[in-house]
């Protein structure tokens, strides 16, 4: 009996990848930075030390422990409900298993900054005109992107 637990090994293999530059990437903030500190890279964006303790935009943030559990534990219900997912995709669907794959790696990368440090390390900070978007990370922009990716190939697959 073939149980094939890495149907989809490259799409595995892109979310490792994926998952790998975010933790280095907010590692490098962690340890180069003063939380709070902010470097300009250009008029529109800096490399801004911040961390979450809430959901996404900080939502929840002074919420206690029994939110960071709650948060915790969506993110472990998530990561595994997108991995089973992924194994009963077809491999015909590459687009939604590229969108599926990215959106775990943010999701695993947010769980692993929430398990270690009980926060989520943020540190992209776009800003114009006096208008600022809330400090976001790498993973934060895989989460978004994997769901577009599966949004809109549900919006290629109802007009075919």
């Amino acid at each position: 009996m073939d149980y094939n637990y890495l149907k989809h090994k490259i799409y595995y293999l892109c979310s490792a990848g994926m998952l790998l530059l975010d933790q280095i990437s907010k590692q490098i903030v962690a340890s180069n930075f003063v939380l709070g500190e902010s470097v300009g890279i250009t008029s529109f964006f800096s490399w801004t030390y911040v961390q979450n303790n809430g959901a996404a935009f900080s939502f929840l943030a002074d919420s206690g422990e029994l939110q960071r559990n709650i948060l915790l534990s969506i993110s472990i219900i998530a990561s595994l409900g997108l991995v089973v997912w992924i194994q009963k995709t077809p491999s015909s669907f590459r687009q939604r298993l590229f969108g599926q794959s990215i959106f775990l790696a943010g999701a695993t990368g947010n769980l692993i900054d929430r398990a270690m440090f009980g926060h989520v390390i943020d540190f992209i900070d776009l800003h114009y005109d006096g208008f600022y978007w809330p400090v976001f990370n790498l993973a934060d922009s895989f989460i978004f992107l994997g769901v577009a990716l599966l949004l809109f190939e549900g919006r290629q697959l109802n007009a075919k």
